[in-house]
C-alpha cells in the first residue's frame, strides 16, 4: 500500500462513521481509529521486514490530512484507444446503475453527459454515494455489472469527450 491508498482509506473510513478499523495485509498493519466529529482521524501505520530483526521496531505515526477528495478519477483508457478517458471508483462498494430499483438508469451507452453529471452510484457500509463525472462526453461502454462489487481505482466507464 503507498500513501495515497492509505489516505484514501482513512477518507473512506472518516465518513464511514465507523470508530476503528485494522487491516493487516503480509508485512504491513494499519489501524485507524476516528474521534470525534469533524476532527482528523489517528492512524497507526507499521511495516516489518519480510526477516524480522532481533529487536522489535515500534509504531510509527503518520499524520495524514484528509481533504476533500474528487468523486471520479478521469485517467486515460489503456485498453480500447487513448481518445478514451476512464472512470474509475473511488471507493470500494457495490456498483448500481439506478438510484432504486423502479427507477430508470443513470446513464447509458451512447447518453451524453456533462461534468458534474451522476453516472452511479456505490454503496459502502449502507452509505449510497453518488459518483460525478468529471468529464464532458459520451459514454462508450459500461465496464461493470449492475449490482456488482467494484474495488477502488477499477474503471467504472469509458467516455468519449469530443
Amino acid at each position: 500500500m503507498d500513501l495515497k491508498e492509505i489516505q484514501n482509506l482513512i477518507k473512506f473510513v472518516s465518513n464511514s462513521g465507523v470508530a476503528e478499523v485494522k487491516l493487516e495485509m503480509d508485512n504491513v498493519k494499519i489501524t485507524i481509529r476516528t474521534t470525534v466529529e469533524g476532527s482528523t482521524p489517528e492512524i497507526t501505520y507499521v511495516q516489518t521486514p519480510a526477516v524480522a530483526p532481533a529487536l522489535p521496531q515500534p509504531a510509527a505515526q503518520i499524520p495524514v490530512s484528509t481533504p476533500a477528495a474528487p468523486a471520479a478519477t478521469a485517467a486515460p483508457a489503456a485498453d480500447d484507444s487513448s481518445k478514451y478517458i476512464t472512470v474509475k471508483s473511488p471507493i470500494i462498494g457495490t456498483f448500481y446503475r439506478k438510484p432504486a430499483p423502479d427507477k430508470p438508469m443513470f446513464v447509458e451507452v451512447g447518453s451524453t453527459i456533462a461534468k458534474g453529471d451522476v453516472l452511479c452510484v456505490i454503496e459502502a457500509m449502507k452509505l449510497f454515494n453518488e459518483i460525478e463525472s468529471e468529464v464532458a462526453g459520451k459514454i462508450v461502454k459500461i465496464l461493470v455489472d449492475d449490482s456488482s462489487p467494484v474495488e477502488f481505482d477499477q474503471p467504472l466507464f469509458l467516455v468519449d469527450p469530443s
